[in-house]
């Protein structure tokens, strides 16, 4: 006998989704925190490159996937990578460059994925991966699979490559379920968005492609799932593509390397400049829908099994470049469920 479901609330379901948000957000938070103390130590071969204050704009994206979906995250969504299914052993095999990793640490720490399950390494954040993206949602059109959506990430500087334009075209012609989302966190690298474009706010582009446009203050979670979820819906009920224009700070430097020293105080003070992480947490406790002592458990938990991650992965071997066979991945014998 089939059992009825208990009605939940919207208030419910509000708090389910902020808190299951915030989870995810921390684990990225912490992750980076670590990735961050490994490459000062040395430990850590290539970028460092983390999501301090893109966190609830990229978690709300991975929780409003589903898993048949396509996503082609960037090198600052950890959050969306961990809610769409990422583990933190992944993420810390890929980075520390194991043998066992998802990419045999063969490639370089931000090249992580799993395209049989959907989740796309990245070839490059200048807008590349959009026409990725928009090929396999027309492949899958072409063998009549539906109900399903492909996400793409980008930053305000990709905005600005002819690799954009070209998607941006493709995806409003034949009418694609894809999601763009731009997190316009004020900077391509060190280049103010003042000399990036002429326009008076990147929605204007999606306008002018005729593409369905959203904005939202990244800073907010609630305002994040809200629209990120919606813009996701549409897309899946035959909206056609969604361009999301999430504006942030970038709250530390590109990569490790660099200390930002060319943002200003203006928008450091500004509430774009806001920690999302604080911000939900702030939320959450005001709501009351859990307390302190919660969240610090929470975050003992993931501290301990980030150092359990880490400690097992610098016992795994590294590729030998002198007995590996050097093919493709996708090969039989290094399938992505070898080693996994």
């Amino acid at each position: 006998m089939f059992q009825t479901a208990p009605e939940i609330s919207l208030g419910e379901a509000v708090s389910d989704s902020h808190l299951a948000a915030y989870r995810f957000m921390l684990r990225a938070r912490l992750l980076d925190d670590k990735f961050a103390a490994l490459y000062r130590a040395g430990k850590i071969h290539g970028g460092v490159f983390l999501g301090r204050g893109q966190e609830a704009l990229s978690a709300s994206l991975g929780l409003a996937l589903n898993k048949t979906d396509v996503f082609a995250p960037l090198i600052r969504d950890a959050a969306g990578r961990l809610a769409f299914g990422e583990s933190i052993l992944d993420a810390v095999r890929t980075y520390m460059g194991s043998s066992l990793g998802p990419m045999r640490g063969r490639d370089g720490n931000v090249h992580r994925g799993r395209p049989k399950d959907g989740y796309l390494p990245m070839i490059s954040h200048l807008g590349a991966m959009i026409s990725v993206v928009n090929g396999i949602l027309i492949a899958r059109r072409f063998k009549k699979i539906t109900g399903t959506v492909g996400a793409a990430c980008l930053g305000d500087g990709a905005t600005s490559t002819g690799a954009f334009h070209e998607a941006m075209n493709q995806a409003a012609v034949e009418k694609l379920p894809l999601v763009m989302v731009v997190a316009d966190n004020q900077y391509a690298y060190s280049t103010p968005t003042a000399s990036q474009f002429a326009c008076a706010d990147l929605a204007d582009k999606g306008i002018g492609y005729g593409i369905a446009t959203h904005s939202v203050d990244a800073t907010d979670l609630t305002a994040c799932l809200k629209i990120v979820g919606g813009a996701v819906t549409q897309a899946r009920n035959g909206g056609g593509p969604q361009l999301i224009i999430a504006k942030l700070l970038r709250l530390c430097g590109h990569g490790e390397h660099d200390d930002a020293h060319y943002i200003v105080p203006e928008l450091k003070n500004s509430t774009l400049g806001r920690d999302c992480l604080k911000v939900a947490e702030e939320t959450i406790l005001r709501q009351n829908w859990v307390d302190a002592a919660q969240l610090a458990v929470w975050r003992s938990n993931i501290i301990q099994e980030i150092e359990e991650a880490v400690a097992q992965v610098q016992r795994e071997p590294a590729p030998d470049p002198f007995t590996e066979e050097w093919r493709a991945i996708a090969s039989e014998h290094l399938s992505e469920t070898h080693n996994a």
